[in-house]
């Protein structure tokens, strides 16, 4: 539609060039646009003139092509702004019949108003949107521009309300007849509410150039009649201006011409020889597809299109000529090249033979055409060659007429899409017209070549831009397109309807412009057409043409409805204003009248007509697989009487209805939607439950609004204040024992730990491994009791722990400073406060301690004396800060500050000296002093003073850490000879096995503090159950800690048992729960109880991203009591919700791991306390599970199931006898068995099954294999737990012989799979590559029999997998496990640094994966495909690796299993 008209030379004109679509993109792209003045301030009288009207009343505007309809249209918006402005609840809705005219509308209201205008059309998938999403966009658009059929559908399911809508535009609406989308919103909506409830009704606006779409009439009374029907059913009024001339002094009309030619045929004998070839061609492909495989359906598709397209051959050798023919044979047989499939293209076989009959019929047509003929040369020759038709050829001399115009823009429009394809390719080729662009628009709707829309916007852009200057168009150009620079228009076939006349005509827009009609002059009669339209040539009596061999009465026929059209536009004009005063009628149509069901709640409305599309668009969203569509069918007895049958996955299996014939099936259908309804399968806003529980919105919203900024837990228990903390006395002791049994690393002494209060019994004997250098080492905590301390003894403990700690982890000398800085504050001041106590047989190492207050000024006085020192035997030794008694060196902690280092001394050497000799790595020999000299520039002064032992300190580092190898030669300590003269005592009286104990104190507290977390979070949970769940706190923070802390455990094997056992319990709740959905709704009811949205969800509601463990411990960081930090180095706590958990950071952590750690939980429970404890568990975070083991099912019982299927045979196979059979039968009939005598089919009891199956499969390796990593275990879990080892089973247990289907295609793969590969008798059902060629539905089999089992032996999950495991045998172990080849080879390339990639290559149709690896200089490739991408990439990274094996280069090879695929 236009965005409004202007002509070029007139003063009205120039005012209308704002309106002018062209010169805005300009401005807005540069942000530089003035505003807007008032649209009325410019308009033309006409204009205002419609907009009085239209505000008094409902109207349609009739005014030709180019008028500013749409300006008026603006206007009227303008006048409604104060009743659709927000908070309003009101909108205006701009109604536009094609996708194109809803961007170009949309920016004119957005030019010339300040509203909120929202786009909407088909391809945004509205089709899916809920009430909420349009919820929101009512709160965000005043209006709303979109296509008819998305209103429709609002108002029907009551998504819009019709009291809603303040004003409703109709652009185009001649459209509004029959049962077309603008028809039946006014039918089912607009007058229902006319004529009934007093609704507030919108304000009806319609716009068209043609209040008449039909073939026209001479007789004003058949416009009239016409013209009434439509301001009928729009409640309206047309508005016109009286005539034509009215218009013409501010828009351009184009000049109508005719363009005669004389038909000459193509000679008979060549087109009697070529078209007997064409049908030979046609009869021999015809009978080739019965050698092909292809399903009756497929086989009755390419029947059908090899004789359209015959049609189409033989159609463009008549009317256009050889050339063009065989032009149409060539395009029709290349490849659509954009559309690709995994393995086999979609319907591959029907495709190509169609193709094939095109490249037949391409080159037949070749032999008649010389490859050194260029086209258009001679055109005479051309035309008697039968190349071209004349018809042709008076449009490309009519063309070259317009050559001299400069930037042409013209608009051709045919009738048929190979019309305009070939037309474009012949206009390419004619020297004559070079210079210009040239290109074609058609519909997708033909079957043939599609283009996408956006390759039509870029083609109409270069239009505009004049960078195209012809564009061969179908009908699909005649409305919408607004180009003021068209100047010509040409009809090649002419218009069939008044309408599609003046909407053609109407694209010719600037001034002097031509609308020129290809017309055969054989059939001009003169009295029909006015001769001021003849054009070019002089007539020729009719007695003296000969009739063509292809004559009929068409373009007689055509010439009669162009004399009508002529005369179309005044005869409407004058017959709308006699109906002026005219008041329009109530509506009385068999549509208005037509029976409907309408949803009480909602309002939601579906009608007789609408039944239909309503029940087929359910049973689409029903599930299925590739080889089966579910569609109802009806069967129509001749006693009146319909019967529906719906597929298989609906609860309702028949509908019987009766009634009028003609109504039958829609009759049905609308019973069918009431009982829909009724049974919850349509929803009460009539739309399937599928399509509302598939859409993932909640999800992404959750997803979104989770932080992946967390807090980082610490336990409150050891929070407080050292100034609280001194003045307690009294202190709960738990003591730290180290088994030594297994390290000989070094020796260890016991430690106490001192906190304020009881730490729960899960400390009350506990034992955790830590990794030592070479082996592990086990620690011990036990609970001992209460102690007694002083203030003095807490002070001198606290400098003792600070000062040790401090040393082992920074080794810097100058952190010590501030130990002395670190005495209890008389404010309180929230830190990390415990204490941690080395023993000596097993009492507090008092005299230890106390060597904290050692420093440099109490060297050599009395209090610092030695027993020795006091009893005059005592030997003193030089040191940096003074003199010192020898016995106060051994075991003592010094400083040496040349190399800044700290050392234990663990004894004097007395036999050696700064003299003495010092043999060194390369062999050469010093004496001590020297080497000093040497290597440190010191000169050693006291050389008679006996060298010191000394002894490295152990490295602190994460004895957490699970290292996969140790270093047989690294040891605990490097032992060296000291000068005393160079240390620096900073305890006189600790022994190396004391310092070697508090090394491993930050893992060992680290661990505790994670306990205590763990702890916490488990008396948190048990606050929320009914009843008494204990499980060690040890499993709860094994569940908690993720597989980047690379310590002994990990969530992994939990989360994979939750997860399997979550499954189990949602699958079996929904399957008891909702027996009348189907399995689609079942499973989008799964996922959003197991999703990892919802998981996460439920994850922060109990603040668990705060416990969770997500990163390797760092000593580095650890808190050291005691110690002053800086203020913001993270040492201070800050409170949470809970008094006993503070909050010591924040750090990113991933909404996955929250909903991992859910899971682990569950199987924490599960694996510790059984499912009844993990069912308490997961009620008591909030996942409404209703788990009873008792399963009612309402289940149709068959009367004789053995005439069905052999049961006694498979209870054999499956070693268990059935109570119910008719379970049995329901578990082995497929969806695409659509037979009465047996009601259901597999797919609910799949989806039991499966779930069943997972977990059972899960519980089984988890305690098969209690020792197997994590990482094993998800590797044994994946390989024995897919649908292609189920499958393999199943083929191998013979289960596909005794599947109840109807589906040619699973057959023929089934068939497939068992002659190319060998039925397989024996061998194992797991790995990767079992049954990767098979169709998945002889897994789902599999998963249907155990939920078969399961439901009818009154849910026994022992019964289940005793029976299916028969089927599965032999069961993967670690030793025979296959490893995924991806995986495999990502793990060689990462081991030794190859470069690896992974792209997509598509040949003949077929998308393949190419796998490539460079190494060592060497590239080794290989192209695989697939039943999907999957599987082509497993294909190809197993021939790689093969490759790489053997180390041979190898280039890209097609493998057997590739062809077979690809035929399948």
């Amino acid at each position: 539609m236009e965005a409004g008209g202007n002509g070029v030379g007139e003063e009205p004109q120039k005012k209308m060039k704002l309106m002018e679509e062209e010169e805005e993109p300009a401005a807005a792209a540069a942000g530089t646009e003035s505003p807007r003045p008032d649209p009325e301030s410019y308009a033309r009288s006409y204009q205002l003139e419609a907009l009085e009207r239209a505000v008094r009343q409902n109207t349609i505007v009739f005014l030709e092509t180019g008028s500013g309809k749409t300006l008026i249209a603006v206007m009227l918006l303008r006048a409604y702004a104060h009743a659709i402005r927000k908070p309003s609840r009101r909108i205006a809705i701009f109604l536009v019949p094609t996708v194109v005219l809803v961007s170009q509308q949309a920016r004119v209201v957005e030019m010339h108003t300040d509203l909120k205008v929202g786009k909407f059309w088909g391809e945004m998938g509205v089709d899916f949107w809920n009430a909420a999403i349009w919820k929101e966009k009512l709160d965000q658009y005043e209006v709303f521009v979109m296509t008819p059929q998305i209103l429709l559908d609002n108002l029907r399911h009551s998504f819009f309300k019709l009291d809603d809508i303040k004003l409703l535009i109709f652009d185009e609406c001649h459209r509004a007849k029959g049962r077309s989308p603008y028809a039946c919103i006014l039918t089912e909506f607009y007058h229902r509410h006319l004529n009934s409830t007093p609704v507030d009704l919108p304000r009806i606006f319609g716009m068209t150039a043609s209040p008449i779409n039909s073939k026209g009439s001479d007789s004003g009374v058949v416009y009239s009649k016409q013209i009434f029907e439509l301001e009928t059913l729009m409640d309206s009024k047309v508005y016109t201006v009286a005539s034509e001339s009215e218009l013409s002094q501010y828009i351009p009309f184009s000049a109508v011409k005719i363009k005669l030619y004389q038909h000459w045929d193509i000679p008979s004998d060549l087109y009697i020889r070529v078209t007997k070839r064409l049908e030979n061609l046609k009869l021999k492909h015809l009978q080739g597809l019965g050698d092909v495989m292809l399903s009756s359906a497929a086989e009755e598709s390419a029947r059908k299109r090899i004789s359209r397209l015959h049609a189409t051959f033989i159609y463009c050798l008549s009317h256009l000529g050889l050339w063009l023919a065989a032009k149409a044979a060539e395009s029709l047989s290349r490849k659509e090249t954009y559309l690709f499939f995994w393995g086999e293209k979609k319907d591959e076989l029907g495709e190509n033979t169609v193709r094939l009959f095109s490249q037949a019929v391409f080159e037949v047509l070749s032999e008649y055409v010389s490859k050194d003929r260029c086209i258009g040369d001679d055109f005479k020759a051309d035309i008697a060659a039968g190349l071209i038709t004349t018809k042709v050829h008076c449009l490309v001399q009519s063309l070259i007429e317009y050559r001299t115009v400069h930037d042409l823009r013209c608009i051709l429009f045919v009738e048929r899409v190979i019309t305009a394809i070939v037309l474009q390719s012949l206009l390419c080729n004619i020297s004559q017209l070079s210079g210009w662009g040239i290109q074609y628009i058609a519909g997708n709707n033909s079957g043939l070549q599609s283009q996408s829309r956006n390759e039509q916007m870029k083609i109409v852009d270069a239009f505009r831009s004049a960078k195209v200057n012809i564009i061969v168009a179908t009908q699909v150009l005649e409305e919408g397109l607004d180009v003021p620079s068209c100047k010509l228009v040409v009809r090649f076939d002419p218009s069939t309807t008044v309408c599609s006349f003046i909407q053609s005509r109407g694209r010719a827009r600037m001034r002097n412009s031509d609308y020129l009609l290809i017309v055969d002059r054989s059939y001009l009669s003169w009295p029909i057409v006015p001769t001021r339209y003849w054009h070019d040539t002089t007539p020729v009596p009719m007695a003296q043409l000969k009739t063509p061999y292809f004559s009929n009465n068409a373009d007689s026929a055509n010439l009669s409805k162009l004399a009508s059209f002529l005369k179309s536009g005044d005869i409407m004009r004058e017959e709308s204003l006699k109906l002026a005063a005219t008041r329009c009628k109530p509506l009385d149509t068999p549509m208005f009248k037509e029976e409907y069901y309408r949803v009480k709640t909602t309002g939601a409305i579906v009608t007789l007509s609408s039944s239909v599309a309503l029940i087929y668009f359910y049973c689409a969203k029903l599930p299925s697989d590739g080889y089966f569509k579910p569609s109802p069918r009806f069967v129509i007895e001749e006693s009146g009487v319909c019967t529906l049958y719906l597929p298989k996955g609906c609860p309702i299996e028949t509908i019987h209805a009766e009634g009028e014939r003609n109504l039958l099936k829609q009759i049905v259908c609308l019973e069918a939607c009431k009982k829909l309804h009724e049974i919850g399968a349509l929803t009460d806003y009539l739309l399937p439950e599928c399509v509302v529980q598939s859409d993932d919105g909640d999800q992404d919203t959750a997803i979104e609004s989770y932080r992946d900024d967390q807090p980082d837990y610490f336990p409150g228990e050891l929070i407080d204040s050292w100034f609280a903390f001194l003045g307690l006395g009294l202190y709960h002791c738990y003591k730290i024992m180290f088994d030594q049994s297994s390290c000989v690393d070094a020796a260890f002494r016991d430690m106490i730990l001192v906190v304020k209060s009881d730490l729960g019994s899960d400390f009350v004997n506990t034992s955790f491994n830590l990794e030592g250098i070479r082996d592990s080492l086990t620690v011990n905590l036990k609970y001992i009791g209460v102690i007694h301390l002083s203030r003095e003894q807490v002070t001198m403990a606290k400098r003792f722990q600070t000062t040790v700690l401090s040393v082992l982890i920074h080794h810097d000398v100058a952190k010590l400073n501030n130990i002395s800085d670190c005495l209890p504050k008389e404010l309180p001041s929230t830190e990390v406060v415990y204490l941690l106590l080395p023993l000596i047989a097993g009492k507090v190492d008092w005299p230890c301690i106390k060597s904290a207050v050692f420093s440099a000024g109490t060297v050599g006085s009395q209090d610092t004396m030695s027993c020795c020192c006091r009893i005059g035997v005592a030997r003193f030794v030089q040191t940096i800060d003074g003199h010192m008694c020898s016995c106060q060196l051994q075991n003592s902690l010094v400083y040496t500050p040349h190399n800044h280092h700290f050392y234990c001394v663990t004894g004097i050497l007395n036999d050696l000296n700064a003299n003495s000799h010092l043999k060194l790595k390369c062999g050469d020999v010093l004496t001590y002093k020297n080497y000093y000299k040497t290597r440190h520039h010191l000169d050693l002064i006291c050389d008679w003073e006996p060298l010191l032992a000394g002894r490295q300190l152990l490295k602190v580092q994460n004895f957490h850490l699970r290292r996969p190898f140790r270093k047989e030669k690294e040891s605990s300590g490097v032992n060296i000879e000291l000068p005393p003269e160079l240390c620096r005592v900073i305890l006189p009286a600790i022994s190396v096995d004391t310092l070697c104990s508090f090394s491993f104190a930050p893992s060992i507290m680290h661990r505790i503090q994670c306990m205590l977390l763990a702890s916490r979070l488990k008396k948190i949970l048990l606050d929320h159950c009914v009843e008494n769940v204990n499980i060690p706190a040890i499993k709860l923070l094994e569940a908690l800690t993720t597989k980047k802390c690379r310590e002994e455990y990990s969530l992994e094997s939990l989360e994979a048992l939750g997860d399997s056992f979550l499954k189990y319990a949602s699958s079996h709740y929904l399957f008891q729960k909702y027996q009348h959905h189907h399995e689609g709704i079942l499973s989008a009811k799964k996922d959003k109880i197991i999703s990892n949205a919802a998981l996460c969800r439920v994850g922060c509601a109990h603040d668990l991203p705060g416990y969770i463990r997500d990163e390797e411990f760092n000593p580095k960081k650890w808190v050291i009591p005691g110690f002053h930090y800086d203020s913001n180095d993270g040492s201070k706590m800050s409170s949470s919700n809970s008094k006993y958990i503070y909050i010591r950071q924040r750090r990113s952590i991933k909404s996955k791991r929250v909903a991992d750690s859910v899971e682990a939980l569950i199987g924490a429970y599960l694996s510790t306390a059984g499912e009844s404890a993990a069912l308490i568990f997961m009620k008591s975070i909030g996942m409404e599970i209703e788990f009873h083991k008792q399963m009612v099912v309402e289940k149709p019982v068959l009367a004789n199931p053995e005439m069905l299927i052999n049961v006694k045979q498979l209870e054999g196979l499956l070693n268990y006898k059935f109570n119910d059979p008719s379970l049995l039968v329901e578990a082995l009939t497929h969806g695409s068995y659509q037979v009465p005598d047996i009601p259901r089919c597999y797919q609910r009891l799949e989806f039991l099954g499966d779930a069943v199956l997972d977990h059972l499969s899960t519980v089984y390796l988890f305690y098969k294999y209690p020792g197997i990593s994590p990482g094993l275990l998800t590797d044994l879990r994946s390989a024995s737990v897919n649908n292609d080892c189920y499958a393999h089973a199943a083929v191998k247990a013979g289960l596909h012989k005794h599947i109840r289907h109807a589906s040619s295609a699973l057959h023929r793969q089934m068939t497939f799979y068992l002659e190319n590969f060998g039925q397989p008798s024996s061998g194992s059902s797991y790995g990767w590559e079992s049954g990767v060629a098979l169709p998945k539905v002889l897994g789902d089999v599999i998963e249907s029999l155990a939920g078969a089992i399961y439901v009818d032996s009154g849910c026994n999950k022992e019964t289940v997998w005793t029976s299916i495991k028969l089927l599965l045998e032999p069961i993967v172990t670690p030793e025979t496990i296959e490893y995924h080849p991806v995986r495999e080879l990502n793990e060689l390339c990462s081991r030794k640094s190859y470069k690896k990639s992974y792209r997509v290559t598509h040949q003949n149709g077929v998308a393949s994966i190419v796998a490539e690896v460079q190494a060592d200089g060497s590239s080794y490739t290989a192209t695989r495909t697939g039943p999907n991408k999957k599987t082509a990439k497993k294909l190809a990274a197993k021939a790689v690796l093969q490759s790489l094996k053997a180390g041979t280069s190898q280039t890209t090879k097609d493998v057997n299993i590739e062809a077979h695929l690809s035929c399948m």
